[in-house]
């Protein structure tokens, strides 16, 4: 889950754990308004609209829906942002909608994960709630001072 400009603390879960039930504990989080939710395929679910519309109702919902994908029956009249996502990549391919609905902003996100891991490491260590959560705020600390030492840059080549 990745929500733009806010700074959260996402529960710990386990790998059986779905993402899409962590929405209510994260959007508890938020004081002020939600400008956009960035999520996977994982959140390509009604519930997450709703629950997302209901706390945030000016906030845009950017989830990829997956290929088999159908418009509502209302998507003619009062379409839903899944519709206007889903007319969006049938005008303008995945790739467009990716692009114009700020999906790849998501990218940045997924480095950072996959840096943490490569640092810190997969897993953590620690057995209870208490210290895992303690554990990962150190790891994070950790590379946020890393990158504050140099961050890389990349020039696209291809």
């Amino acid at each position: 889950m990745r929500l733009s400009a806010v700074n959260l603390t996402p529960p710990l879960t386990t790998s059986d754990v779905d993402d899409g039930s962590q929405i209510e504990p994260m959007l508890d989080q938020i004081t002020g308004p939600l400008a956009s939710f960035i999520g996977d395929g994982a959140y390509d679910q009604a519930g997450i609209y709703g629950t997302i519309g209901e706390r945030h109702p000016d906030a845009d919902v950017i989830v990829p829906p997956p290929s088999t994908a159908v418009l509502t029956e209302t998507a003619e009249r009062t379409p839903t942002q899944r519709d206007r996502h889903l007319q969006s990549i049938a005008e303008h391919g995945r790739m467009g909608w990716q692009k114009r609905s700020g999906y790849t902003r998501r990218a940045l996100v997924e480095a950072a994960i996959s840096r943490l891991k490569r640092v810190i490491g997969n897993a953590l260590r620690s057995r209870t709630d208490q210290r895992r959560r303690t554990e990962t705020a150190i790891a994070v600390k950790v590379l946020n001072r890393m990158l504050k030492l140099g961050r890389p840059k990349s020039v696209r080549i291809a």
